[in-house]
């Protein structure tokens, strides 16, 4: 093995990628899958999970992916989701807490209920998922290759931006805030704690944006660099903070949103 693939190598690892069936999600257990870890897809969805893990073992990559049932959405479905990863294996390297939800609607209408939806998923059950799977982790970690944790936040939790997703933009604001808590509270016991800030992806999430091509022209048009997000950016982003390489990092929220996070319209005195 080569040092750049000995650096970037996480062969042998095992992962939990929830909401894995599709999005930016699909594009991260695939990423580990075919990097060599062996990797666990869980979604409300069970068979939507076990479909992705088959197609992503018709791919041929050095790992394997398998899918089953998973709802952090509710109190009793994170500890069936936990149960059911013990079932699977005694130690943990990689959490990946990508599963979230959204609600958008005009301020005048937005409802109430918005907010414990989409609260209780994209916050309550990332932080109650790890608080359950940390002794796993913990068996997973050493000091020379801590165990990670990757939560999914976005471009939309860092920029005062909402689109009428209000819930949404907060929680992931949240998101960001609580991965540099967990950071803090998990790195004595040798576990890393990152997120990303995605921008504009094509997923489920996104459809109503992405799912054409001109509509896709169009979204691409308003990133600085000129293009949405692809499979690649966001596997690469991974396999880095999962490997050898992104072992000294964590607190980190990583900007993979082309610009959007440091582009804007302020001149001040440039126009003076």
């Amino acid at each position: 093995m080569s040092y750049t693939e000995a650096l970037f190598s996480v062969q042998g690892k095992i992962a939990l990628v929830t909401g894995g069936a599709t999005g930016i999600g699909r594009m991260i257990a695939t990423g580990l899958a075919l990097a060599g870890a062996r990797v666990m897809i869980a979604s409300r969805k069970g068979e939507d999970c076990i479909r992705t893990a088959e197609e992503i073992n018709a791919l041929g990559g050095e790992g394997s992916a398998e899918g089953f049932a998973g709802d952090v959405g509710t109190e009793e479905g994170v500890m069936a989701l936990a149960d059911t990863v013990r079932s699977r294996t005694d130690r943990l390297h990689i959490l990946v807490n990508n599963a979230g939800v959204s609600w958008g609607a005009d301020y005048a209408q937005f409802p109430h209920a918005a907010w414990a939806k989409v609260m209780s998923v994209n916050v309550a059950g990332l932080f109650t998922l790890t608080r359950e799977l940390t002794p796993l982790l913990v068996s997973a970690a050493s000091d020379d290759d801590p165990a990670r944790i990757i939560n999914l936040g976005s471009v939309m939790g860092t920029q005062p931006v909402a689109d009428g997703a209000y819930s949404y933009s907060a929680s992931k604001a949240a998101v960001h805030h609580l991965t540099r808590i967990l950071a803090e509270e998990l790195s004595a016991r040798r576990i890393t704690v990152n997120a990303f800030a995605p921008g504009p992806f094509q997923s489920r999430m996104t459809a109503f944006a992405t799912a054409r091509d001109e509509q896709v022209e169009k979204v691409s048009a308003g990133v600085p660099l000129g293009r949405i997000g692809g499979p690649d950016d966001v596997a690469g982003a991974t396999i880095y903070l999962c490997s050898r390489a992104g072992s000294y990092i964590t607190g980190a929220i990583l900007p993979i949103d082309g610009g959007l996070s440091v582009q804007h319209d302020v001149r001040l005195f440039k126009d003076a």
